[in-house]
């Protein structure tokens, strides 16, 4: 977890130094179209956009952030900022060749109840956002999640059919996941 309050970032989850040989081998061409799902304050879209990703569209249902984070990357004028529900994304079918997610399907579980029952609201969300995902996607697009949520609470929010899915584990003591849904023709 990156915690940097002095000057309004917090990252849950990994660093983009920590993924980006991940992110590398997965999002080979760096002119690819990349959605930035539930982006908040992180520095991840900052930091993949000063590695040479620079065609990225972050989304969030907070307006105040939208507003910050356009301010904040001012001199990263190909990035964009919407303001925009992952539940229900405006883009046309096939828009995006990578959809990125950290943390923001975890916000959506992160309610009362029991972890192996969630309630079925939270279900649906869940489920909307990755109907809605791979949707967007292009033919063989990617849908890259990493949560430190593990495989048999998290996978079945993913499996679709005309889908492959992919799960790597990140760290050594404390474990991360990186789920790698590709949407197949």
């Amino acid at each position: 977890m990156v915690d940097r309050s002095d000057d309004g970032v917090f990252d849950w989850f990994k660093s983009f130094k920590d993924i980006e040989d991940h992110f590398g081998t997965l999002i080979s061409d760096k002119s690819a179209s990349i959605l930035m799902l539930g982006c908040g304050n992180s520095t991840l879209s900052e930091e993949m956009y000063d590695a040479g990703y620079t065609n990225i569209v972050n989304i969030d249902y907070s307006a105040v952030v939208i507003e910050k984070m356009k301010l904040r990357n001012k001199d990263r004028p190909l990035m964009r900022w919407l303001e925009m529900d992952v539940r229900n994304l405006v883009f046309d079918d096939a828009s995006f060749d990578v959809a990125i997610d950290k943390g923001t399907m975890d916000a959506m579980l992160a309610v009362k109840g029991d972890v192996w029952n969630p309630p079925k609201s939270a279900v649906d969300d869940c489920n909307r956002e990755v109907d809605e995902v791979i949707r967007v996607l292009k033919d063989r697009g990617v849908f890259l999640y990493l949560t430190f949520g593990q495989p048999h609470f998290r996978k079945k929010y993913l499996l679709r059919e005309k889908t492959s899915l992919d799960i790597l584990t990140l760290g050594e003591t404390f474990h991360y996941f990186l789920y790698v849904l590709r949407r197949e023709v």
